[in-house]
């Protein structure tokens, strides 16, 4: 059990890590050019849209990551 649960946490730390780099934040970091070239591609509202996804993923990854650091510290 203890392995599965340090897998998937591992798994969450990596998506929250991802995902966190990946948003927009207010210089426009490394997502500012991901999501500019989504907006010439795909128009400006896919560009919101990912930026929406994104926020979204992050949060489930983040309340995945606690709920199995709890787990993990009760089951140690």
């Amino acid at each position: 059990m203890v392995p599965l649960i340090i897998t998937l946490l591992v798994i969450s730390c990596l998506g929250v890590i991802v995902t966190v780099v990946l948003q927009e934040g207010k210089s426009a970091g490394l997502s500012g050019a991901i999501a500019g070239g989504a907006e010439q591609l795909l128009g400006k509202q896919k560009a919101r849209g990912i930026d929406a996804l994104l926020h979204r993923l992050t949060i489930g990854f983040s309340v995945a990551f606690f709920i199995l650091t709890v787990l993990l510290g009760y089951f140690l």
